[in-house]
């Protein structure tokens, strides 16, 4: 305990060294108007002339596109807190460095009408806030993220767009449009586990890209095998030695899940399911780390995205459901010794837990450490508000003098959340397989 301790204070020290970072993203609409990127500027205001072309030709945008209007791509563009965070935690086909610097990745992406498209993300030729100024095959990139052009009236092949915005129709809905030759395209809606039953879609393709979550994991998949190969070959090499180096490191860490959360929750057996434990921790705990890194890889958000922890808590539902042994189900459905007009009462609230449980798990996570990243950018955004975007200097002072000591602050609260909530997990889903496991007492 004493050597956690130690490595929590090492961690939280060298925590001022680190700075957040901060990068701009904002639409603005306004019912009823379509709102461009001129050469993907800034969104395009509209004057009374602009309007009225636009409600003239609403009929023809209604089957897929109408007249797109794009001004010189001078309009003032706002700072919005909000924008810019859920930006920055969301999933994008791009790293954004810092300004204008995007690193691609690999874009794989499949449609039956069409086949395949392999290629990095650089072939959209990214410009600013990472759009692309290229669509390729009804594919265009905005904000950093793959969309696929709806109209198949759209030409295939490289295609150079005029212009990237938002459309907002009479039921206040926004959809991305893109320009070209004077005609505005809508992009078809982000696929969504609903399956579109409450209000989504599903795209005409498949996106089986690297995306920055998939090059994250990847990048944590590799550092972790690195970590624990080297901490496997020293055990070898240096057999009843005490440890150093990384060994050291990793060894109390590791007794402290076996230790404190393994053998309390699963007594005897806890030697069967201490891999399963370890993996699910060290796997947040890095993603968690990684993502407190500005500039590098991007501060990917991955323990922050609902696909990652469902996963996370998918295999812990899996592994309870299938460990569970005959004391476990029975009490899950027939609760001996229990009135029978007590049990039909309990039995539904009993079988909606073994589902409630691996749920609250993956909203736990995912809210945590989303709400971190989201109060962070809040935080960095206060310069850009007290400073009026850049047009007041000594209101950007301010803002710098506010957010600095409460970005450090957060990101020092943040670390501290990065390994309890690996903690947290890992503690919770050792709970529910003890208690599927443990066998019946008797008195």
């Amino acid at each position: 305990m004493r050597n956690i301790l130690l490595i929590f204070a090492f961690i939280l020290g060298t925590s001022g060294l680190v700075i957040a970072q901060s990068h701009e993203h904002s639409n603005h609409a306004t019912d009823g108007a379509t709102h461009v990127e001129e050469g993907h500027d800034s969104p395009a205001g509209h004057d009374q002339g602009a309007e009225a072309g636009h409600e003239e030709h609403a009929g023809q945008a209604d089957h897929g596109h109408g007249h797109c209007f794009c001004d010189s791509g001078e309009a003032e563009e706002g700072f919005e807190v909000s924008s810019t965070a859920f930006h920055h935690i969301g999933d994008a086909n791009t790293f954004h460095i810092i300004g204008e610097v995007y690193v691609p990745l690999p874009c794989i992406l499949y449609a039956p009408d069409h086949g395949w498209n392999v290629m990095m993300a650089s072939k959209f030729d990214i410009g600013h806030h990472g759009t692309g100024n290229l669509a390729i095959d009804r594919y265009v990139l905005v904000h950093g993220e793959v969309n696929r052009i709806a109209d198949t009236s759209f030409p295939m092949g490289e295609i150079s767009v005029e212009c990237v915005g938002t459309e907002i129709n009479e039921e206040g809905e926004a959809h991305y449009v893109v320009g070209y030759q004077g005609n505005c395209y809508h992009l078809e809606s982000k696929s969504t586990l609903d399956q579109g039953v409450f209000g989504g879609g599903i795209t005409s393709y498949y996106d089986l890209s690297i995306t920055k979550n998939v090059f994250t994991m990847l990048l944590g998949l590799v550092l972790l095998f690195w970590m624990f190969r080297s901490v496997a070959t020293a055990y070898k090499k240096r057999r009843g030695e005490a440890p150093r180096g990384i060994q050291g490191l990793m060894e109390p860490i590791i007794l402290f899940i076996q230790d404190e959360v393994a053998k309390p929750f699963l007594g005897a057996k806890y030697s069967k399911y201490l891999p399963f434990l370890l993996s699910i921790f060290f796997f947040i705990l890095g993603l968690n780390l990684i993502g407190q890194i500005p500039f590098f890889p991007g501060s990917a958000n991955v323990t922050g995205n609902l696909g990652v922890t469902m996963v996370l808590a998918l295999f812990t539902f899996f592994i309870v459901s299938f460990s569970g042994n005959k004391h476990y189900w029975e009490h899950i459905f027939w609760m001996p010794g229990v009135p029978a007009w007590v049990k039909i009462i309990l039995t539904p609230v009993e079988v909606l837990g073994i589902f409630i449980k691996p749920f609250t798990l993956m909203l736990r996570l995912f809210a945590n450490i989303t709400a971190g990243h989201i109060v962070i950018m809040s935080f960095v955004g206060l310069i850009f508000i007290f400073g009026n975007s850049g047009e007041s200097l000594s209101g950007a002072g301010v803002g710098i003098a506010a957010s600095i000591p409460l970005t450090l602050f957060m990101m020092a609260i943040e670390l501290l959340v990065a390994f309890i909530q690996a903690f947290v997990f890992t503690l919770l889903a050792a709970s529910y397989i003890g208690a599927a496991i443990e066998e019946p007492h008797h008195h």
